[in-house]
């Protein structure tokens, strides 16, 4: 039971971000009539140069915001791809704190690295017109919709709809429970500080905008139809990953060839999961593993950040999947040759 209940814990948090996320970019677009979107879809070298940028950030909040992008249509596979390529989750933190300087040089390499295989992506699977999900994020016409009037917000509240009232206590209980400790890290650090930062622009969203935005954005389509198919895939996923660690030791089957251990590094980092990949920074800590293999594995991995990616589209996931594990057992291999 205490397992099952910080699974979805962990669930709720994810999905609350990725939710968030997903509403502040129609919210953006609609202020800036635009504008912003616009920017980063001038070219394609910019977005798969925003996508590996968010994806170096450590932790995997920058991979949930491109993936929101993506679902928007606002950058393409290519640009998932470098940010993908470019991030190590949660780890990043380990290794900053075990290895600095080899985990800046790994970030920046990865980083150019990915660059590169989101440009080579773009060129096989070629974008399309098509939407990138069964359902994207619904796009108002920049006039339609005035999202933040100083003057006219009040009035919302004089008769709120059932819909504002229901979706600000939701948000209000979740904001309080991150802020006491029961949602999210048990201790106060720059983790909660930022998911209390993300759910109260959540909530300043809910308290402004006006009734056709709350009702066709917030409501229809994110709580209605991705939050929920967010938050059983991420707890599925998440369930089946620890029933994994449950019965199969995973540090046991490092083998002494490096070669094998080069495809185990690139089977686990294929998993949507942080904890897995903690074992090769271990094993490269303390001298035990090859740096061609935790660059493998960082390049595979992407912590938690692909797991919003199954709930918009299983077959893009396994496209981006796909190509980290091709471009992370290429470059491994290669530096396992070079002797690095």
């Amino acid at each position: 039971m205490v397992m099952a209940w910080k699974l979805t814990q962990h669930a709720v948090i994810i999905t609350a971000f990725v939710s968030v996320m997903m509403v502040a970019i129609e919210y953006f677009n609609v202020l800036s009539h635009g504008w912003w979107l616009r920017v980063l879809g001038e070219g394609r070298w910019r977005g798969y140069l925003v996508g590996a940028l968010l994806g170096a950030l450590p932790g995997c909040l920058g991979a949930f915001a491109l993936v929101a992008l993506f679902g928007a249509r606002k950058v393409t596979l290519g640009a998932v791809v470098a940010g993908m390529i470019a991030t190590s989750g949660d780890e990043m933190f380990v290794m900053l704190s075990l290895f600095p300087g080899t985990a800046l040089a790994l970030t920046a390499g990865l980083t150019a690295l990915g660059i590169g295989a989101g440009a080579l992506t773009d060129l096989v699977f070629k974008p399309s017109g098509a939407p990138c999900c069964q359902e994207g994020l619904a796009l108002h016409e920049p006039s339609s919709c005035a999202c933040f009037a100083p003057g006219d917000w009040m009035a919302h509240w004089r008769n709120p709809s059932a819909h504002r009232v229901i979706l600000t206590a939701v948000g209000s209980l979740l904001l309080f429970a991150i802020a006491a400790g029961q949602l999210g890290p048990p201790s106060f650090n720059w983790k909660r500080l930022t998911l209390m930062l993300v759910v109260s622009f959540g909530l300043f969203i809910l308290a402004t905008v006006p009734d056709h935005f709350l009702d066709e954005h917030l409501w229809k389509h994110v709580a209605r139809r991705h939050v929920p198919r967010v938050f059983a895939w991420t707890l599925g996923a998440l369930a089946l990953v620890k029933g994994l660690d449950h019965y199969l030791d995973v540090t046991a089957l490092i083998a002494a060839n490096p070669w094998a251990t080069l495809a185990l590094a690139g089977a686990v980092g294929v998993i949507p999961e942080s904890g897995p990949h903690l074992v090769f920074v271990s094993l490269y800590s303390d001298g035990s593993l090859p740096l061609g293999i935790l660059v493998a594995s960082s390049a595979v991995q992407d912590g938690h950040g692909m797991l919003p990616m199954l709930a918009h589209s299983r077959v893009d996931f396994l496209k981006v999947k796909a190509v980290n594990l091709v471009v992370g057992l290429a470059v491994g291999g290669a530096m396992l040759l070079w002797g690095q």
